[in-house]
């Protein structure tokens, strides 16, 4: 049994100073292999925004590959999960998803690279009968017997009722596939239990209700967050989760989980955070997330 713990990228800018060393600010392409010092996974978000080139897969291949144990999960392209399947357009979806594992799963599959796929839907796609479908015949198209996938479902309808367990139907597509429902901490009513394929897949978006459900309103002096993203974790609402966790880990034989509360190095805190609660040993590092912005960080 392995439990795994990281972020949802490493790449961020305001990260220098508080987590990265300001003597690393110039050097980027650094960055990962410091970033692994303290972690041994990486959520990649840059693939849901566009598919990664040749280029770009061999450079995670050629870094992962100097690194000791350590793992990329991605996030299947937008334009499969929140373009095509939100339009019905099931062929496209599939052509989508068939070229991603083709050109970026693969490599780092063969490379001994890769974590999970996250297929994050759109919380457009509601469920219907029609929307079923094209799950089903989207997941179908996937190597999931070779490689880790999970599926996060955003709108209300996949919920069973008004309870914590996801819709029956599609708990049954999951399973049928061995494919994870991803478990997610963050604003609002989630689908808190699943029966693990023996992989499980957990997301921290942090918890900033106002911004997530009522837009970015107008911010005064004492509001600086960053986006939805800027929320750091208490220690208080991480306990929760740690007998989850041990719960999960009776069934799953590995468990992926990943702090997307990225702004200022908050989700690198927050992940060193729980790994301290579940007890699985680490680097020691201080991180201590800027509280503001002065005029000299621009």
């Amino acid at each position: 049994m392995s439990i795994l713990i990281g972020c949802s990228g490493w790449s961020y800018e305001d990260w220098v100073g508080s987590f990265y060393p300001r003597e690393l600010a110039r050097r980027r392409g650094e960055w990962l292999a410091y970033y692994a010092r303290y972690f041994s996974t990486v959520e990649i978000n840059s693939t849901f925004y566009r598919p990664p080139g040749e280029l770009q897969v061999a450079s995670w291949v050629r870094k992962g590959s100097e690194l000791r144990d350590f793992q990329y999960s991605l996030k299947m392209p937008q334009q499969v999960t929140h373009e095509h399947m939100v339009r019905g357009e099931r062929d496209g979806a599939i052509r989508g998803a068939a070229a991603f594992e083709r050109g970026c799963i693969e490599p780092l599959a063969q490379a001994g690279l890769l974590g999970s796929v996250l297929l994050q839907l759109s919380p457009f796609f509601s469920k219907d009968e029609s929307n079923l479908r094209t799950l089903e015949a989207v997941l179908e198209s996937l190597s999931s017997l070779d490689y880790d996938y999970a599926v996060e479902f955003r709108h209300p309808s996949w919920r069973d009722g008004e309870g914590d367990m996801i819709d029956p139907q599609a708990a049954e597509i999951l399973r049928q596939r061995s494919i994870a429902l991803a478990l997610i901490d963050g604003p609002g009513p989630h689908i808190r239990r699943a029966e693990g394929p023996g992989h499980a897949y957990i997301r921290f978006h942090g918890r900033n209700y106002d911004i997530w459900y009522r837009g970015e309103r107008e911010r005064g002096e004492d509001d600086l967050r960053l986006n939805r993203y800027d929320y750091l974790y208490s220690l208080q609402e991480l306990e929760p989760w740690v007998p989850r966790i041990r719960e999960m880990e009776l069934n799953e034989q590995m468990i992926r989980i990943y702090f997307n509360n990225h702004a200022r190095s908050k989700a690198a805190k927050n992940a060193l955070q729980l790994m301290d609660l579940l007890h699985i040993p680490h680097k020691s590092k201080e991180i201590r997330p800027q509280d503001q912005f002065t005029l000299g960080c621009f």
